[in-house]
């Protein structure tokens, strides 16, 4: 049934660039995690930054389609991360609760792991990312983002199948840890790119100096290795900073040639889709969206009206980005040619479903889409939150 639309993404193998915007309050901008309603003009084209020379890649058509084919679960509270295992059921991280969840890839039935200790839920803050250790099979280790009394760390846990429900995570072992913590502004998607390291997406906590503040960790994206050491080829080799000048990151997502994007918040004007050059700087707080020819930053891929994103989650699929838009509660296809847009954005599932957090792909060509109503700035109706099965063309 259609929801209401007025309530209310230095080595030289990864790649390329991204925008960013400024700091501040959250007020009824798009913030960290966005406001609700208003509408506005829709995307902006944007300048792509570009990377080293390689094969003329095939563009994905300019138009595409999007079918919900099933809900897979409903009554989620507060879903915010999600990592799939390898066997197709999903993790799936409660922000506010601080626990996880696993649900059936196929029947949608819910079995709770357990909480992870030190989980201070405020504001934006709370249980966030997961991401499923790329040596799962030998390991079983799950990471997660999470905001503490403190900081916001990166922990992993052994998960245990075998173990009794509500006791099948070992005890947390910290990673990595002094990520600034805020009300707003956490950042907090983690992922495991094509070469095994772990990246985070941080926040600047509404200080937006700190973007641009090269010995801090917030607003910025961060690679480490699974021990949480700066990885080899980092753009400084003592440090985990990978790029800076951003203001709140909440989507990471590799392309077929295994470039990393990421989504970017906004303050009043422009959200922004971003492809990584490593060591870039993304301008905030002087730049939100686009900033003109003589700017030093990197230019956003693509930029839209905050009204019509303020992004989350993204993922890769059929040759396009799909970013989940909160505020703009509406799925987003940026279709690409290498690293161009081959047309302007298109939008799906507008106002149908609320606020949308999580984007994946299912394995079979299709994408797992998760609501975030529950998050205290949606209006929950009944089953909320869910995780829906789209088929994608």
């Amino acid at each position: 049934m259609p929801r209401r639309t007025a309530i209310a993404v230095l080595t030289a193998a990864l790649l390329l660039a991204a925008g960013c915007s400024s700091g501040g309050s959250s007020g009824g901008s798009s913030g960290g995690d966005g406001g609700t309603g208003g509408k506005s003009a829709g995307p902006s084209r944007g300048g792509s930054a570009s990377g080293a020379p390689h094969r003329t890649p095939s563009a994905a058509p300019a138009k595409g389609s999007v079918k919900v084919v099933s809900t897979l679960t409903t009554g989620l509270k507060s879903p915010w991360g999600v990592a799939a295992l390898p066997g197709g059921d999903l993790l799936v991280a409660s922000r506010d609760t601080g626990t996880i969840l696993k649900v059936d890839g196929e029947s949608g039935k819910k079995t709770e792991l357990g909480s992870v200790p030190g989980v201070a839920p405020d504001g934006e803050g709370g249980l966030l990312g997961l991401a499923v250790s790329s040596t799962f099979g030998a390991d079983h280790l799950v990471y997660a983002y999470f905001t503490t009394a403190s900081d916001n760390r990166i922990a992993r846990m052994i998960y245990n199948d075998k173990r009794p429900a509500g006791d099948q995570l070992g005890a947390p072992d910290t990673v990595f840890k002094g990520i600034p913590k805020g009300h707003i502004h956490n950042g907090g998607r983690i992922a495991f790119g094509p070469d095994k390291m772990l990246y985070a997406g941080t926040g600047e906590t509404g200080d937006g100096e700190q973007a641009q503040d090269q010995d801090s960790l917030g607003g910025k994206i961060l690679r480490m290795t699974p021990d949480g050491e700066p990885a080899h080829g980092n753009p400084s080799a003592d440090s985990v900073v990978y790029s800076y000048g951003h203001r709140n990151v909440q989507g990471l997502a590799w392309d077929a040639g295994k470039r990393l994007w990421a989504s970017e918040f906004g303050q009043n004007t422009w959200d922004e889709l971003n492809l990584i050059r490593p060591g870039g700087n993304y301008g905030w707080p002087e730049a939100e969206g686009r900033s003109g020819g003589d700017s030093s930053s990197v230019q956003p891929v693509e930029q839209w009206r905050t009204a019509d994103a303020s992004p989350s989650g993204i993922a890769y699929a059929k040759g396009s980005v799909w970013m989940a838009g909160l505020r703009g509660e509406r799925l987003w296809r940026i279709p690409l040619r290498g690293t161009e847009p081959v047309a302007k954005p298109q939008a799906f599932l507008e106002g149908k479903y609320g606020r949308l957090r999580t984007v994946l792909p299912t394995g079979d060509g299709g994408l797992w889409l998760v609501t975030s109503e529950t998050d205290k700035r949606g209006t929950p109706e009944k089953g909320d939150d869910r995780i829906l099965r789209l088929k994608i063309t």
